[in-house]
């Protein structure tokens, strides 16, 4: 007697009363729940201080000084700084290899952008399953508030002229409340949640690209100059005789 009132009060009950639809949005609010944490673990990540890491880079460029910005950058922690991390290392390979200004550009802007492109693949990882449970969790939700009304005028229908047609629909209607509630209960977070992190990133995204197109502006003001010493090297004094 004591088991079978446990079971329903409180949450569990509510959980048993709202019928087999229950089941799935519980399974949706557990997935959920379990990707928000993973991706806000994650995401951690981002909040480096990037503006600032751009900054020592450019100026340590303008020193012509990669070898310190490079080990800069490989000190630091964050995606931001692996991607400058990978634009500065092709950028020294292939000054030391010779290239030309344009193609060494070319190259490491290259090189920028396709890393850029798996750390924000990783970084959208399980979003998707976000954004499904935002959409189906308040679907199910409906699909038993259907079930729930089936029941009301299944039991109105059973119970014609021996109870009220209120009584006879009572439970069904509190079954279809209960789903309805529910689903929209568990839809509603994960889409706030699936909003927040797609908005974090699109911020992260913005950076990589000012982070980009700062250090090519700077590899291209560095090998300007170094083409120019190479053009006009320095005149030799002449010396005069008597």
């Amino acid at each position: 007697m004591h088991l079978a009132s446990l079971l329903n009060s409180g949450a569990l009950g509510l959980l048993l009363e709202g019928g087999i639809f229950m089941w799935p949005l519980l399974i949706l609010l557990v997935i959920a729940v379990a990707v928000i944490i993973e991706r806000w673990r994650s995401l951690k990540m981002l909040d480096t201080d990037c503006l600032s890491l751009r900054d020592q880079v450019t100026t340590l460029l303008s020193r012509n000084e990669v070898e310190q910005a490079l080990a800069l950058t490989e000190k630091a922690r964050g995606p931001v700084a692996g991607i400058l991390t990978n634009g500065l290392r092709k950028y020294l390979v292939l000054r030391r290899l010779g290239h030309d200004a344009s193609r060494t550009e070319e190259q490491v802007l290259k090189s920028m952008e396709s890393y850029g492109v798996h750390i924000v693949s990783a970084l959208e990882r399980h979003l998707p399953i976000l954004a499904t449970i935002a959409s189906v969790a308040p679907m199910i939700g409906f699909l038993g508030t259907v079930q729930g009304m089936i029941i009301s005028f299944g039991n109105i229908v059973a119970t014609m002229g021996e109870m009220n047609i209120v009584e006879a629909a009572a439970s069904g209607i509190k079954t279809a409340l209960l789903t309805t509630c529910f689903g929209l209960m568990v839809g509603i977070p994960a889409y706030i949640a699936f909003n927040y992190f797609s908005s974090v990133i699109n911020s992260f995204v913005l950076n990589v690209e000012a982070s980009a197109s700062e250090l090519v502006e700077s590899v291209t003001v560095q090998m300007t100059l170094e083409e120019g010493a190479k053009d006009n090297p320095p005149q030799q004094p002449q010396t005069s005789h008597a």
